[in-house]
């Protein structure tokens, strides 16, 4: 007989609890085999057997938190065909942390909006309106902080390839009419009268023409078919589309959960059940070490918070451009990547906005992080997570946005491993996923600054003196006033501003 007892899975965690057992008692294990799936206050983690055999007894149930060094589960090696001779001995078995689930290299490059297949791009001129609607992305909200996508579904047969005509490329203009190009431009801005105005009309047009695509939901017309059908704003849906768009599945969840709220609506006021009408929900998990860890920074440190509104036209259009390069193709891209981009560059340019107030047994000192580990603020159907990516400042733009992906993708799931949780040191809380404006987040323990980033919506802008429709957003910053003055944390956020403003000073 040979007892596995829970181990800390490598974060130095006290208890976890049982959610789901994959054997029972009887059955036949072999070693490695997935038996038991674990909540810690970070993450779900299945634990693998460190024996062949079969299980005797199950030392906890369902629900129940256990504390780490208890027993867990006894296996009887006697009846295994390995003879009995554990992978590992039990002391050595404690202290392996829990693998996580190794992530799917397709949902880390999804892209955020539809891509033309070299398929698609050969279709008769019939289809050519669609696409050339398609690259422009969803609603501002949902461009800017659209939910990392699933696989995607209901694409449908291809058409015959012998009833597609070949494509012509398009003649690369010569130098001398690039020049004539420029300098009607120029002759365009510097004219006057009658003319003018028309031009500028029809640029005026032509500008409203481009912010419709940019507000464009990304659906196919029998999805747009069926949520007309519904009374279904395709704006309000959370799109898993595999490039980004909404499918009848998203519809029919959405539906569904509109349902279930409307259903319990009329009920919520009466009574339940319970003499005191009084819901009680246990703290635990996630929920559990989110409070902990947001008394302990709200009463520590204390807290400053400063704001920006952000001209982020520039960062809308350089995001789009991102999007047609073939560089990006297969790599889901949104205000977010260019925005972690910048608390990086700025963040090298105030150091101490990326540092740790600790204390030693000789007094306190400040600890500044030559490294980023850019945590990223994820609401999961567990709770609050917030994941980094390490060494993010050795990222290329590519590099950045692949793992902004893998690390929404696992978060979401509910995989993220508790190594992706430690030694954060700078957190980015996406709240305009949400359609929110802007907040005061609380710090990430252990850091000293955190940025909100609010939606990015159309506003009215002053421009020139003169009053034009502009995507503004607007930045909220936390800060520990014990490391970051107010100028610091002031220099900090403009910075990150105008990296927002003009995201070409990247690649100066």
């Amino acid at each position: 007989m040979s007892t596995f007892n829970l181990p800390d899975v490598g974060e130095g965690l006290t208890e976890a609890e049982i959610v789901s057992w994959k054997v029972a008692a009887g059955d036949t294990v072999t070693v490695n085999q997935v038996f038991v799936e674990i909540e810690t206050a970070k993450s779900l983690v299945e634990l693998p057997c460190p024996f062949a055999g079969t299980v005797t007894e199950l030392h906890a149930a369902e629900g129940e938190t256990l504390e780490v060094g208890k027993p867990l589960i006894t296996i009887d090696e006697s009846g295994s065909s390995s003879g009995g001779a554990p992978a590992e001995a039990p002391a050595e078995a404690e202290e392996q942390p829990a693998r996580p689930l190794p992530r799917d290299p397709a949902a880390e490059s999804v892209l955020g909006e539809v891509v033309e297949s070299p398929a698609e791009t050969e279709d008769d001129d019939a289809a050519a309106p669609a696409r050339a609607a398609s690259p422009a992305g969803s609603s501002a909200e949902a461009e800017t902080h659209g939910e990392a996508p699933g696989p995607l579904v209901g694409s449908g047969p291809k058409a015959d390839p012998a009833r597609r005509r070949r494509r012509v490329n398009r003649p690369t203009p010569s130098a001398s009419v690039r020049e004539g190009l420029k300098g009607a431009r120029a002759r365009l801005a510097t004219a006057s009268g009658p003319a003018s105005a028309v031009v500028q009309s029809r640029m005026a047009a032509s500008g409203a023409a481009v912010s419709g695509l940019l507000e464009r939901v990304l659906a196919k017309p029998p999805v747009r078919k069926f949520a007309k059908e519904l009374g279904i704003d395709l704006a309000k849906v959370t799109p898993t589309g595999g490039h980004g768009e909404i499918t009848r599945e998203d519809l029919l969840s959405y539906q569904a959960q509109r349902e279930a709220e409307q259903a319990a609506a009329p009920t919520f006021w009466q009574e339940t059940g319970r003499p005191e009408r009084i819901e009680r929900q246990p703290v635990k998990g996630v929920r559990k070490a989110t409070a902990k860890a947001m008394v302990d920074s709200a009463f520590s440190a204390p807290h400053v918070s400063i704001f920006v509104d952000v001209d982020a036209t520039r960062t809308m259009e350089f995001v789009q451009r991102l999007k047609a390069s073939e560089e990006f193709a297969g790599v889901k891209v949104s205000p977010l990547l260019i925005l972690a981009k910048a608390v990086i560059w700025a963040a090298a340019r105030n150091p101490n906005v990326n540092a740790s107030w600790v204390q030693t047994a000789t007094g306190a000192e400040i600890q500044v992080k030559h490294y980023m580990n850019l945590g990223i603020a994820a609401a999961t159907p567990r709770g609050l997570l917030v994941p980094n990516i390490k060494d993010a400042q050795d990222l290329s733009l590519k590099e950045l946005a692949v793992a902004l992906n893998g690390l929404a993708t696992t978060a979401r799931a509910g995989k993220t491993s508790p190594a992706d949780m430690k030694d954060g040191t700078l957190t980015v809380t996406n709240i305009g996923a949400l359609g929110i404006d802007t907040g005061t987040p609380i710090i990430n323990p252990g850091e000293v600054a955190i940025v909100a980033f609010g939606t990015i919506k159309q506003k009215p802008w002053v421009v020139s003196g003169e009053v034009i429709p502009r995507w503004i957003t607007t930045l909220g910053g936390s800060f520990d006033h014990r490391v970051v003055d107010g100028d610091l944390s002031a220099r900090f956020m403009a910075d990150v501003a105008a990296i927002m403003e003009e995201p070409a000073l990247l690649l100066e």
